[in-house]
């Protein structure tokens, strides 16, 4: 079983699997609706919205273990939709961390961030690139969606499909 295999249900209840969204580069973020980091909701509407023509998506993952997540689905899908116009797909409500965590961070969490460390989910909005390939690029909870580093490493995924 490779990442792309890996099941997902939606927040609108939908069941999918991580290809459905892996044609480009996908950036898989845990998010949480009473985070001091949930502004960074802005920004990565604003990258779904820049890059989706390219093949790119923003997949938002809610979850609670952080105690910042609201009580369920319907109130997280109407937050989001509400408070930041977000359009890009989000799944159910997830444990990131543990052993009960949900199979995709399984797999994401053995990716090491720019220092070399892998491990759990530090806090919300940890990102996570994936790439088309496979590689996983992980960004820390505290590198907004529109730093450099992020839009360098989306960009360059994509060159492959501007080209």
């Amino acid at each position: 079983m490779t990442i792309k295999d890996i099941e997902l249900n939606m927040i609108d209840g939908a069941k999918k699997t991580f290809a459905d969204f892996s044609n480009g580069p996908v950036l898989v973020v845990n998010v949480a609706s009473r985070c001091g980091l949930t502004p960074q909701y802005e920004a990565l509407e604003d990258l779904q919205k820049k890059y989706a023509s390219q093949g790119f998506t923003v997949l938002g993952v809610p979850s609670g273990q952080f105690f910042q997540e609201l009580s369920d689905e319907k109130a997280i899908s109407e937050y989001c939709s509400t408070t930041w116009g977000i359009t890009f797909p989000m799944t159910e409500k997830s444990k990131v961390n543990g052993r009960s965590r949900h199979a995709l961070y399984k797999e994401l969490v053995k990716a090491k961030d720019s220092t070399g460390k892998a491990g759990p989910v530090m806090w919300n909005f940890e990102k996570f690139l994936v790439l088309p390939n496979g590689e996983i690029k992980r960004f820390r909870p505290t590198t907004k969606p529109d730093d450099a580093v992020i839009i360098d490493a989306i960009e360059q995924a994509l060159q492959p499909a501007i080209s």
